[in-house]
């Protein structure tokens, strides 16, 4: 699916068009459902699912393109990342109901001891409070930015394939799509992380 594609489907998804939605859950899907899989692999299969996980953080991300919540999705690249954060958000909101029944089932307090003072006129919120379903207008766009950022570092033939890795893509399944040969995109990868690792 190309970056026109991709966002040709968002508008009709804006629209409220369900082939749109149906679209996307066939592209992404599996992709979101393998990436929730590694963050929950110290977790019972039985108590998360990471199906359910890819599952629910698509349902968000259609409610939030229906209420306007991504100011920035210009390309395919632009979404991967959202979809990305939004999976990774309830993932890891998962894990934490998961270790947190295991200690105690919220009878042992945790981060409310962050919590403003009796006497403070605004209270400050506990850690749960950092945690959305749907990163906001401004992370979303500050993700965009850094890997705009670190994809514009790299060359036109490093470039496509830096694009099919984050949407998790096997080496040989982007020497297929490339039409190049395996070790090729093996030792472009190499010098992409090369490359990449003297930015931090």
């Amino acid at each position: 699916m190309s970056s026109d594609d991709v966002m040709q489907e968002i508008e009709r998804l804006r629209a409220g068009d369900p082939l749109a939605a149906q679209s996307l859950w066939e592209r992404y899907f599996e992709k979101l459902a393998s990436l929730a899989r590694g963050k929950l692999v110290s977790i019972p299969r039985r108590a998360a699912d990471e199906e359910d996980v890819a599952l629910s953080a698509l349902e968000s991300f259609y409610r939030g393109v229906a209420n306007d919540r991504f100011p920035r999705l210009d390309d395919r690249f632009d979404l991967w990342k959202v979809l990305v954060t939004i999976t990774t958000r309830k993932a890891t909101a998962q894990r934490r109901r998961h270790f947190a029944d295991k200690r105690g089932g919220g009878g042992v307090r945790g981060e409310s001891v962050f919590a403003g003072a009796a006497g403070d006129s605004q209270p400050r919120a506990g850690i749960d409070a950092m945690a959305h379903d749907e990163p906001t207008p401004e992370l979303a766009a500050m993700l965009a930015e850094d890997c705009a950022g670190l994809l514009a570092r790299l060359d036109e033939r490093q470039r496509p394939i830096a694009l099919l890795k984050m949407e998790n893509y096997t080496n040989q399944e982007i020497a297929e799509q490339l039409d190049i040969a395996l070790r090729t995109v093996e030792r472009r990868l190499e010098q992409i992380r090369e490359l990449w690792s003297t930015s931090q």
